[in-house]
């Protein structure tokens, strides 16, 4: 087995390392909703999710992929060594987060990291600007898109359920949340997935592997499995913050949230746009909990949500740098 195989195969690795640690990170994402409103257990809620985000394999298409892949760095850049650190990068960023139970974007801390590696080696002329643009604007669109989808859709329930009982209320939206968290994952998969078949695609392509930017289908398939499996282990730290510190959920609310969250996601997929789905969703749990009235909503722990979204892309960019920069001084690497 030659050198090129080898650095190959790790670096594919290493990227279904990070797509394993999106899901656990993400995994509060899926299931936040449903677990605090109880329609399902810790353990089901997981298993659901996890489904989903496999079966979000079929059909979906890679708009998402490509554009991480060959819209945001120009590929003339991109070496074993960018992609390395770019990795490095997100996941060190997304550990921390984690461990400190804060629900920031993997998305983001992906986009970052690899940004902040192809600067540390090309400078800022390695990004593609129209790429960014998209995405930077979707920092503000995707969650402003996921409130008013989530304040519109809860009015909305509302409306339609006002002269039902409250036990007959909540017996249809325990029903209907089985059905909005699985379109939740449906979209979380096809978002977060497809940035890490970004990647791999990537490595094939700089590595010669791939001639033109196509996503092979077993790139496809072990994406989507690494991220179902890692959904499947879970991130209860930020599952509590996500479920039950921001505001509290009834059954319709969940509802309200998994469905404009997943509608959010389907959108920027479709056009390509890589956005976060924690994003999304926390905007989306924010939109729910302000219908009653806006002090439902702690806003102490959403500014502090905020505050670390702000800090994702250029910490984990300067994370992928100082990597990046290692790796040079060790290897040599160009």
């Amino acid at each position: 087995m030659d050198l090129r195989l080898i650095v190959v195969i790790a670096l594919i690795a290493v990227a279904l390392v990070f797509d394993y640690i999106n899901g656990f990170h993400d995994a509060a994402n899926s299931i936040a909703t449903v677990v605090s409103t109880r329609v399902l257990t810790p353990g089901k809620a997981v298993a659901w999710a996890a489904a989903f985000n496999f079966l979000a394999a079929f059909g979906f298409g890679t708009a998402v992929a490509k554009t991480m892949g060959s819209g945001m760095i120009d590929l003339a850049v991109v070496t074993s060594a960018v992609i390395f650190s770019g990795l490095i990068g997100a996941i060190v960023w997304d550990l921390i987060t984690w461990y400190i139970g804060l629900p920031t974007s993997s998305s983001h801390a992906l986009v970052g990291g690899y940004a902040g590696a192809a600067i540390a080696k090309a400078g800022v002329g390695a990004l593609i600007v129209s790429g960014w643009t998209k995405t930077l604007i979707f920092i503000i669109v995707a969650p402003m898109m996921g409130m008013t989808l989530g304040f519109a859709i809860s009015v909305l329930s509302l409306w339609i359920f006002k002269g039902f009982s409250p036990s007959r209320v909540d017996k249809w939206f325990r029903r209907l949340q089985l059905l909005s968290a699985a379109l939740y994952s449906l979209g979380h998969g096809t978002n977060d997935a497809q940035k890490t078949m970004g990647i791999i695609a990537g490595v094939l392509f700089t590595a010669g592997y791939l001639h033109t930017f196509d996503i092979p289908m077993w790139v496809i398939l072990a994406a989507h499995a690494a991220i179902g499996l890692g959904t499947l282990s879970g991130g209860w730290r930020i599952v509590h913050t996500m479920g039950s510190r921001i505001t509290k959920l009834q059954p319709f609310g969940g509802f309200a949230a998994e469905t404009s969250g997943a509608i959010t996601l389907f959108v920027a997929s479709s056009y390509g746009i890589p956005v976060s789905t924690t994003h999304t969703i926390t905007g989306a749990i924010i939109g729910v909990g302000s219908v009653h009235r806006l002090s439902a909503v702690r806003w102490g722990v959403a500014q502090r949500i905020i505050w670390a979204w702000i800090l994702t892309i250029p910490a984990s960019a300067l994370i992928a740098a100082l990597t990046y920069e290692a790796v040079r001084r060790l290897v040599g690497a160009a």
